[in-house]
């Protein structure tokens, strides 16, 4: 095996969580009992749990969509909290009804809902924090009446400016914003949720660990994070070792195609995810796991359904 960067920490990180362990499972470090093989450490109440995005299936209707995903054991939705344009835009709050009844009798809850708010936290410019701050509330509170896992929610994508400097203040300074939305966020019954992006696209919080260390300093039930594989891509070394990061922070993950950014399995053999999900087993993670990728195929639903098939193989293997 070559040893570069990723697989030395990969390697470190697995017997460092063997280590942590082993005090409570019993596991020995022996050749039959690893951190990267299906053994004791493992958390019996991880559970792989798939979640789509509203948009990745090709249905004209909710009820379509939301009946495919009961054929293929998909329990999960993940909505925006805003969309759509002109006379057909729309806000969370304006749907909570919809999709209360929509959901009604099935066994398919509300994962996280994916931004839809306006402004950005990191901005220069106190109107448009407090722009950020209030349509986040708005959203948050929607999101407690459907009882979503969370708000997911970026400091600053590289496109936003001015934005503040990656500087100790402006650490102190999101805690502290934070710290008072968690506190909102956990009255109605739900979370904000921090999302790392890759370099591309945003200079701040790249990692999962970072995004939990602000969790951890923050110190609010409301307050979460998640990591995302297709970012994780770019900036982990060992994707096992991102989540093990988190720890009991990590409220939600997104998953996608690991060169394009489309579904599971369209990239061949490097849609690898065996690694990520022996962290989520040895967390006993069993929140969403949900969808956030195009497609390169023809067929939206049966790469959709091929996709679903290839993280429940690999969830056995982890």
């Amino acid at each position: 095996m070559t040893l570069n960067r990723r697989n030395f920490l990969k390697t470190s990180l697995g017997s460092a969580a063997l280590a942590t362990l082993s005090t409570t499972t019993g596991c020995s470090g022996n050749d039959n009992c690893c951190a990267t093989k299906a053994c004791v450490p493992y958390n019996p109440n991880a559970q792989l749990n798939i979640s789509f995005q509203e948009g990745t299936l090709q249905f004209e209707t909710l009820k379509e969509k939301l009946d495919t995903m009961e054929k293929l054991g998909v329990n999960g939705l993940e909505v925006n909290g805003s969309g759509g344009r002109g006379d057909n835009r729309w806000k969370l709050i304006d749907r909570v009804d919809e999709f209360k009844q929509a959901l009604n009798g099935r066994n398919i809850k509300i994962s996280a809902i994916c931004a839809g708010f306006q402004g950005f936290m990191l901005s220069e410019d106190e109107s448009i924090r407090n722009l950020c701050r209030d349509t986040m509330r708005e959203i948050i509170v929607a999101a407690g009446k459907i009882g979503s896992t969370g708000v997911i929610i970026v400091p600053a994508f590289n496109s936003q400016k001015p934005a503040m400097p990656h500087t100790r203040e402006t650490r102190d300074f999101l805690c502290q914003w934070f710290n008072e939305l968690g506190t909102f966020a956990n009255e109605n019954g739900t979370t904000v949720i921090f999302e790392p992006l890759n370099r591309g696209e945003a200079h701040y919080l790249r990692q999962v660990g970072d995004a939990a260390s602000l969790c951890r300093d923050i110190n609010n039930p409301g307050v979460t994070c998640m990591g995302d594989f297709w970012h994780m891509t770019h900036e982990e070394p060992s994707d096992m070792g991102a989540f093990l990061s988190a720890g009991k922070y990590l409220q939600h993950v997104h998953v996608a195609s690991r060169k394009r950014r489309v579904m599971p399995g369209e990239d061949g053999d490097a849609d690898n995810y065996v690694d990520g999900f022996r962290g989520l087993k040895i967390l006993g993670y069993n929140k969403y796991v949900s969808f956030e990728c195009g497609t390169r195929t023809d067929d939206r639903n049966a790469a959709a359904a091929a996709a679903v098939e290839l993280l429940r193989k690999q969830w056995e293997e982890a």
